[in-house]
């Protein structure tokens, strides 16, 4: 089975998505997926060096109230999977193309998954600049990375096209919010969905693999 998750790393829908991904998983050991992170840009005009986080709130919602009720909720619904965000520690709203192209790199290397989970704590536990390069280039030493060849990496421009090319992909197929995902290519579900409903999915999925399978036909 190969699930395909549609998202952006400043999203902190995604990251609770990811959380309720993992626990459907949990209780069905019997399924292996492969998972894949594709790349949705929610802000692709934000320069390279961010905005200010607060500017942004203020331009996008309008209104410091509404901006923390909505946060609030996030956090609860946080708290009940084991995130703890840390909103007050943002400062910027980074540019993402770069977050995406240390997952893709991770990726190659097997290692893509943790990245993600990286990332995300980077900014919305830590409340690092995760469009600062300085900020990845630690980030993937840490997790045992060479900084040489990821500094390589990052002043090609490997991999940049093909982030902005999943952007307008994922727009073309109606994905206009994420998480979303996609299972074997065929079945697809967006938003941050309940562990519960994301595993009544898996379970469709895979019956839609068996009789794929039984047809003589191999699914994606």
């Amino acid at each position: 089975m190969h699930i395909e998750v549609i998202f952006d790393t400043v999203c902190p829908w995604c990251f609770l998505g990811k959380r309720r991904l993992e626990n459907a998983l949990l209780f069905r050991p019997n399924f292996n997926p492969k998972i894949t992170w594709s790349s949705f840009l929610l802000n692709p005009n934000i320069p390279l060096g961010g905005v200010d986080h607060q500017d942004y709130l203020n331009a996008k919602i309008g209104n410091e109230i509404r901006a923390s009720q909505i946060y609030s909720s996030i956090q609860n619904l946080g708290k009940s999977l084991g995130i703890d965000f840390r909103f007050d520690k943002l400062e910027k709203i980074p540019n993402t193309l770069d977050a995406h192209r240390l997952i893709r790199y991770s990726s190659r290397l097997g290692r893509g998954s943790e990245m993600v989970e990286a990332l995300f704590q980077a900014y919305f536990i830590k409340g690092f600049d995760t469009g600062n390069r300085t900020v990845l280039f630690n980030l993937a030493e840490e997790m045992g990375f060479n900084r040489s060849a990821i500094r390589g990496y990052f002043y090609s421009n490997k991999d940049i096209e093909d982030i902005r090319g999943q952007n307008i992909r994922a727009q073309k197929i109606g994905i206009n919010g994420v998480p979303a995902f996609i299972i074997d290519g065929q079945i697809s579900i967006s938003g941050a969905q309940e562990p519960q409903v994301i595993g009544r999915l898996l379970e469709v999925a895979e019956e839609w693999r068996r009789q794929m399978l039984s047809n003589g036909v191999q699914p994606m």
